[in-house]
């Protein structure tokens, strides 16, 4: 992995189609992304990056998490998977949906990814199966998500709906605990 940036912690100044500036002491980084629309303009937030390099091309992407880093790190480790394709997968579902059909082989669901077609799910399957550990992501994971999920369960909502509110919760996880439940509260009902 380079490790030239591990992440950037500033100020929100522009957000586009596929990526989102990030000022920091002056400096306006342009960071691709999967989900662009899920950073506001003005808020503060920390990005965790991946400095794609090559002969012509210097390009620094973007994740709510390190988890998601890690993730996209995995998916271009695989053969004819590139930082887009990778990004399309983060940016079109959720972590733990992508890694259950890499481990039950379901290429079907892998080829609903722009860029994605039989031969690239069946790379992905025969590349990352039985190597991704999920439970192993998520236990790096910010502990205010395991305590809100724990939260919404004791109000009797389901996995199937708090997983529906994944991104919600990550886009928003710099709140206060009190002020996040309020958030994904408003957004259940």
């Amino acid at each position: 992995m380079n490790k030239l940036y591990n992440y950037l912690k500033g100020v929100v100044t522009i957000v586009r189609g596929d990526y989102v500036v990030v000022e920091t002491n002056g400096i306006g980084y342009l960071i691709k992304t999967g989900n662009p629309f899920s950073f506001e303009m003005g808020t503060e937030v920390q990005v965790h990056t991946y400095l794609h390099v090559r002969e012509d091309i210097l390009d620094l992407y973007g994740f709510k998490s390190v988890e998601e880093r890690d993730f996209f790190l995995k998916l271009i480790s695989v053969k004819g998977i590139g930082p887009k394709g990778a990004m399309a997968i983060i940016a079109s579902g959720t972590i733990d949906q992508v890694i259950q059909a890499i481990q039950t082989a379901d290429s079907k669901y892998l080829q609903r990814f722009p860029g994605i077609g039989p031969k690239a799910s069946q790379q992905i399957i025969l590349d990352l199966h039985g190597k991704l550990d999920f439970n192993q992501i998520s236990a790096k994971e910010n502990p205010k998500l395991k305590d809100l999920r724990d939260a919404l369960k004791a109000m009797g909502y389901s996995n199937n709906e708090i997983k529906a509110m994944q991104a919600t919760m990550e886009a928003n996880i710099d709140k206060p605990i009190n002020e996040l439940i309020k958030i994904v509260l408003k957004k259940l009902i």
